[in-house]
């Protein structure tokens, strides 16, 4: 038993800041500590919830009742002990009594090399040190905390087992690397969790979420779950074995876009959860031939209306559709399909919200204190300091983390060009790089070495950028000089075929460039062409309200310009509901017009994507040389008095595909046109059939290309053009 007569001798300004929650090293005051002539052992414990504690040991033997030395509840005893030894508090409220161990009792947890990494700013894992982690420390279950707040003066963890009081949990700081740590025994998975931060300036902060959560409430709730890394017995084996070669640039690469909240809804407009989606998503993609799903950003997010691209939670599922668990289980079942599932990753800026990554500690600490540099006016949005070695860590981790832990097979990076350049949408606001140029060398040396990393680990991972401007080498390996993305998103395609299939086809004869520009850079890089949800959000209607004409036009017009992009160089990309012409514009907030596949009209442009979808998949021409100018050639662009456009696209093989696309509504009779060699040809598209909706103008399925010299080729055939429509010819 202890000599109960000797007492603690802790300065009276320390218990002060101990029991106010202001003491910046808890751990030099609280738990066991031997004196100085290593004699006596101190043993100090703050727990301003209980009337009494005492020391007992392991076996819940009393060693000593410990002394309340300050009324707000710190209590403390002094041993005539030389050797430290385990111990637990037994405590009591009223009639309540209770034994708990004590965090202050234990060691750090982070080891020299995670410290070390995290100081160069080269923990690829960091996920499995920060953010919070079920464990077990020296056989005690409990759950482990880790934050990065290298200005704070304090930080607690906060949550319903300590009633949110800041002064119970306050974290150990690893001074070397501004991290703060703690292990809390006794708490589990589960527990709403956030971070009380004492800032730079010495002020509370608004309570934080954990940057690295792995779990949230459901917004518009912001706390932190405890949660630790997704757990999950993975199918997907032989698909990840084959990963490489199905995101390769000569594979077939044909994308269907999601928004998951709306894409269908349940009863009372509720979402579905990510099981639900698993078994009514994952088959009609498969159904409709598209070889991989592509979902809005699905990190957490305060805002639905962000539609995700506003995210706080970069290492949290949004939880809108469910647990973690749930988002793995639809990745397998995607894989087991065949379905490749890339996400929507967004490390160009993040939201102002007080709970998020803005002034983390007190300080800019992710974003740039400049505004002109670390603040979007066109979002209202922050920018991360992707200068500053952590922050670039806290992303390049983060996109690591989806590959690794949920077997994603691709990110697409958004607004890439934003990070690209200094001056983005600022005028003359903007501080120029080192060398006075424009460039953002940081966000560029960034997105190289994330490239690079996804290149070496990610096993055959896809990364896909979205980029509008001019800035060269996207697609193109580190090593050549390139950003060493796989893709790039062609805008500049989108743009331009947009406009002219919106203007009437009386008039397209004068924008007859608009389509075949786009081949003059169609190999510049490595490009996947994008009818995305941009395209159909903010007044700029649907997919089929940009056609003109009569509703019979419209649909013939959108059939015309689905099979010129599905033989067009370049891996495919729709926005859902797209692929059955979707008739008022995309509303996040409920789902798509399912009822409308009524219609023979709606239905015939379902059964068309999936017949274009099945037809690429299937003809190598369509794919193999989507990124090698020998897969392309023109048989003539110039007719745009008949606004009509002739092409062959080419296998490694060199056998050939013909593609004919007539864009106006007139008939076209005995329109010849040269072909690579003579033979029976089939026609194995023609979106004016009757089966899509169409008014079955063709060429009987097939036709015989004879040796007539025309379009400088040695072959040609006359052909039947049905009007508005595209044909696609395969050698028989």
């Amino acid at each position: 038993m202890s000599d109960t007569r000797l007492r603690d001798d802790l300065m009276p300004a320390a218990a002060e800041a101990i029991v106010t929650g202001r003491h910046s090293d808890p751990f030099s005051i609280l738990g066991m500590h031997p004196s100085e002539d290593g004699s006596r052992l101190y043993v100090r414990t703050f727990a301003p919830h209980a009337e009494a504690v005492s020391l007992v040991d392991t076996k819940g033997k009393t060693v000593a009742a410990m002394d309340k030395t300050h009324p707000d509840g710190l209590f403390a005893v002094v041993l005539d002990k030389a050797k430290p030894f385990e111990y637990r508090l037994k405590l009591r409220s009223g009639a309540h009594e209770w034994t708990a161990d004590d965090p202050y009792r234990f060691d750090a947890v982070l080891g020299e090399l995670d410290v070390y990494l995290m100081a160069e700013g080269r923990h690829r894992k960091l996920y499995e040190r920060l953010g919070s982690h079920p464990t077990t420390v020296n056989g005690v279950e409990g759950v482990y905390f880790g934050v990065w707040a290298p200005n704070a003066k304090r930080v607690s963890v906060v949550g319903d087992f300590n009633g949110w009081d800041g002064r119970r949990h306050v974290m150990r700081l690893r001074a070397e690397v501004g991290v703060w740590e703690i292990f809390i025994p006794g708490i589990s998975r589960g527990l709403y969790y956030k971070y009380e931060i004492i800032g730079a300036h010495g002020n509370v902060l608004p309570l934080k979420m954990d940057p690295l959560a792995f779990a949230t409430e459901v917004p518009p709730d912001t706390s932190s779950v405890v949660h630790g890394l997704v757990e999950h017995d993975w199918t997907d084996g032989a698909w990840i074995s084959t990963r490489a070669g199905a995101n390769d640039r000569s594979a077939p690469i044909s994308i269907y876009e999601v928004h998951l909240g709306s894409w269908r809804r349940g009863d009372g407009n509720t979402y579905l959860g990510y099981d639900a989606l698993a078994d009514e998503l994952i088959p009609y993609v498969k159904s409709l031939g598209f070889t991989h799903v592509e979902l809005l950003p699905i990190s957490e997010h305060p805002f639905s209306g962000s539609w995700g691209y506003q995210p706080i939670g970069l290492y949290a599922p949004t939880s809108r559709f469910g647990t973690p668990e749930g988002f793995a289980r639809f990745v397998d079942r995607a894989h087991r399909e065949g379905i490749g599932v890339i996400i929507d990753w967004v490390p160009a800026h993040f939201p102002t919200d007080q709970h998020g990554l803005g002034q983390f500690d007190g300080t800019a600490l992710y974003e740039h204190s400049d505004p002109r540099e670390g603040f979007h006016k066109d979002w209202n949005t922050l920018i991360y300091n992707l200068g500053r070695n952590e922050v670039a860590n806290f992303l390049e981790a983060n996109g690591l983390f989806w590959i690794d832990r949920y077997h994603v097979d691709g990110l697409r990076v958004d607004a890439v060009a934003s990070m690209l350049y200094r001056d983005y949408s600022r005028g003359d606001d903007w501080v120029p790089n080192r060398y006075g140029g424009r460039e953002n060398l940081e966000s560029i040396d960034f997105l190289r070495s994330l490239n690079e990393r996804v290149a070496e680990v990610g096993e055959g991972a896809m990364m896909a950028a979205e980029e509008s401007t001019a800035f060269p080498q996207v697609s193109r390996p580190v090593k050549d000089g390139g950003l060493g993305f796989n893709f790039k998103w062609n805008m500049g395609w989108m743009h331009d075929t947009l406009h002219y299939m919106q203007e009437e086809p009386i008039h397209r004869r004068w924008h007859h460039d608009a389509i075949t520009f786009g081949l003059h850079y169609a190999y510049s890089e490595d490009f996947i062409l994008p009818l995305s949800h941009d395209e159909v959000v903010h007044g700029k209607g649907s997919m089929l309200g940009k056609m003109p004409g009569d509703r019979w036009q419209k649909f013939a017009n959108l059939r015309a310009y689905y099979a010129f992009m599905w033989s067009h160089p370049g891996k495919k990309l729709l926005f859902m509901g797209g692929e059955f012409a979707q008739e008022r514009e995309w509303n996040h907030d409920q789902s798509l017009d399912w009822h409308l596949l009524v219609d023979p009209l709606h239905k015939g442009v379902q059964d068309l994507i999936r017949d274009l979808n099945t037809l690429y998949k299937t003809t190598s021409a369509l794919h193999e040389r989507d990124c090698d100018p020998d897969g392309f050639e023109w048989i003539d662009a110039s007719d745009n008095m008949s606004s009509v456009y002739c092409y062959v696209r080419y296998a490694a093989d060199r056998s050939p595909v013909v593609v004919v696309l007539n864009f106006t509504p007139v008939v076209r009779y005995n329109y010849r046109v040269g072909f690579p060699h003579g033979g029976k040809w089939r026609e194995a598209m023609n979106t004016d059939s009757s089966v899509y909706g169409g008014s079955n103008v063709g060429n009987a399925g097939a036709i015989d290309v004879q040796e007539h010299a025309f379009h400088g080729r040695q072959f040609s055939a006359e052909l039947t053009l049905p009007p508005l429509g595209a044909l696609i010819f395969v050698p028989h």
